[in-house]
């Protein structure tokens, strides 16, 4: 069973903010971490991501503060999740010792979901945040579900 999980994306404030609260409450038992590979560091969760949180799952992304990707954060991680294969390489590049620790939120999904990016809805309508929050769902469930295993 894997106790440090570490989710990013690129600015920390939509998608790896979202994933962690959905994973830590599916996995209490998980340190659960997210980070941004460019992250606006400080910046609250993007209020459209904080209502689709608290309205449609129940969780309170109030109190996140994006941070950036550290070697510390990385190091410490026993599985490390990205959003699409280009922040995979991205990690991988700066942190070639990782290997197989670095996988897609997607990687656990059913077939018809696995190894798909999770698009970022920084900027896009409400539509696009609510559909990235579906995703993420879907693919926290599957995670939550195989590493319990």
């Amino acid at each position: 069973m894997f106790k440090r999980v570490l989710i990013l994306c690129i600015g920390n404030i939509c998608r790896s903010p979202l994933a962690e609260a959905m994973l830590t409450k599916a996995m209490p038992n998980v340190e659960v971490d997210s980070a941004g590979l460019g992250a606006l560091v400080n910046y609250p969760a993007a209020p459209e991501m904080q209502k689709i949180a608290q309205d449609d799952y129940g969780l309170d992304l109030s109190g996140h503060r994006a941070k950036q990707m550290s070697k510390q954060l990385v190091q410490s991680a026993e599985i490390i999740f990205v959003m699409s294969e280009g922040q995979k390489q991205h990690v991988k590049e700066q942190y070639p010792h990782l290997g197989g620790r670095v996988l897609l939120l997607s990687h656990f999904s059913p077939a018809d979901m696995k190894g798909r990016k999770i698009a970022d809805p920084y900027k896009k309508s409400e539509e696009d945040f609510i559909e990235c929050a579906q995703q993420i769902a879907i693919h926290v469930d599957a995670i939550s579900k195989a590493l319990k295993r």
